[in-house]
């Protein structure tokens, strides 16, 4: 690398490391943003949070002088860093003592169990906006990587679990963040060694850098147990979703009848028993259903399918559907299922009584017969009525 050009990084990374009034700034909006949004559960909130966040400067100004072995830089850009730490964590136990929530949301509890994946990403994030550094065409990459790798966050739950007296939980936040730290600056500096040949033969003779980097294998110890954990959660919810489809599968087609309205409530497998036991809700509207014979060709049934060995056990509870005797909406409005009977079908009109017979129909008199009874004389009364 040309003087002139590793004079201008120098410069540049000490402006990073400077403890400013723009670092104070930014840091503070940055805490109290993160730690508001994580008491409202929101992570576009804590997503705002990250983008703000300045920390991501004094560490890569840290990695540059470990790499350079300069001591002042690396003292400087620590101090700055760590009066953002205390700034941010003072600020959230504040904030958790004046919210006063009796718990804490998903948002709070992603990020109490660190894992391998949080170390990747961290040398990534660490490598990317060391790369933006070194290399002027990638600088609009930072804001991306500020976000991947979460500096404030942790932090900001860390606090907020210490204001709880959640000390373990505390703990788990406090990893991620050293995580981070250390992910990043092992990136940094490997970038830095990979892309100038000068930084290349300082990161093999400098001990500031073995030193970061045992410090970030050391992470591999809890990190890993985390992430078989993680991995063998993933694998034994997998297995219950396996069962439950199984067992929904099953009455589908109609191998255990429960009654009309069976349906299933819920399915639990207790993994510390030998061999697992997988307990089923399920709602019927016969209470004599299932039998045991029933339960047991579904346990031959299921582990048959899932190549396991499990211990079925049902928990029925009966119901009675109960509604109204008449539908709200019209009969020719409502679809009719096969075996149902329609409302005119169940109540049948009566059919109207029978009109009485009409009378025989008499000759209409002729016309000769009409004219002689003109020609008589009027009767009595039409007599008097006559003028």
């Amino acid at each position: 690398m040309e003087p002139s050009r590793l004079e201008t990084l120098r410069r540049s990374y000490r402006l990073d490391a400077a403890l400013s009034e723009t670092f104070l700034v930014l840091t503070l909006g940055a805490s109290l943003i993160g730690t508001l949004g994580l008491l409202a559960n929101s992570a576009a909130v804590v997503i705002g949070a990250m983008v703000i966040a300045p920390w991501i400067l004094p560490l890569g100004a840290g990695a540059f002088a470990v790499i350079q072995g300069d001591l002042p830089l690396l003292r400087r850009a620590l101090i700055t860093l760590m009066t953002g730490v205390a700034l941010t964590t003072l600020l959230a136990i504040g904030l958790g003592l004046a919210a006063g929530l009796p718990s804490f949301g998903s948002e709070v509890s992603n990020r109490i169990r660190p894992n391998l994946l949080d170390l990747a990403i961290a040398l990534v994030a660490g490598a990317i906006a060391t790369y933006a550094k070194l290399r002027r065409g990638a600088v609009s990459s930072v804001a991306g990587t500020a976000i991947a790798v979460a500096l404030v966050p942790p932090v900001c739950v860390m606090g907020l679990l210490l204001s709880h007296r959640l000390w373990q939980e505390a703990a788990g936040a406090g990893l991620l963040f050293t995580t981070n730290l250390l992910g990043i600056l092992s990136g940094g500096l490997l970038v830095m060694g990979a892309l100038e040949p000068a930084f290349r033969q300082r990161l093999k003779r400098s001990r500031m850098s073995y030193t970061s980097f045992v410090l970030t294998a050391l992470l591999l110890v809890p990190l890993t147990g985390s992430f078989w954990d993680l991995v063998g959660s993933a694998r034994r919810e997998s297995t219950r979703q396996k069962v439950a489809e199984t067992i929904s599968e099953i009455l589908r087609r109609e191998t255990l009848t429960l009654g009309e309205e069976a349906t299933i409530e819920s399915v639990r497998i207790d993994w510390s028993q030998n061999p697992p036991l997988v307990r089923t809700a399920v709602r019927v509207s016969d209470p004599d259903l299932p039998t045991p014979k029933q339960v047991a060709a579904v346990q031959a049934y299921l582990n048959e399918r899932l190549g396991l060995r499990f211990r079925l056990l049902v928990e029925r509870s009966a119901v009675v559907i109960i509604g109204p005797e008449t539908r709200p909406n019209a009969p020719e409005d409502l679809p009719v299922r096969e075996g149902e009977r329609t409302e005119a079908q169940r109540y049948p009109l009566e059919p109207p009584p029978p009109l009485p017979p009409l009378p025989p129909d008499e000759p209409l008199p002729s016309f000769d017969s009409i004219t002689e009874q003109g020609d008589r004389e009027p009767t009595e009364g039409a007599r008097e009525v006559a003028p």
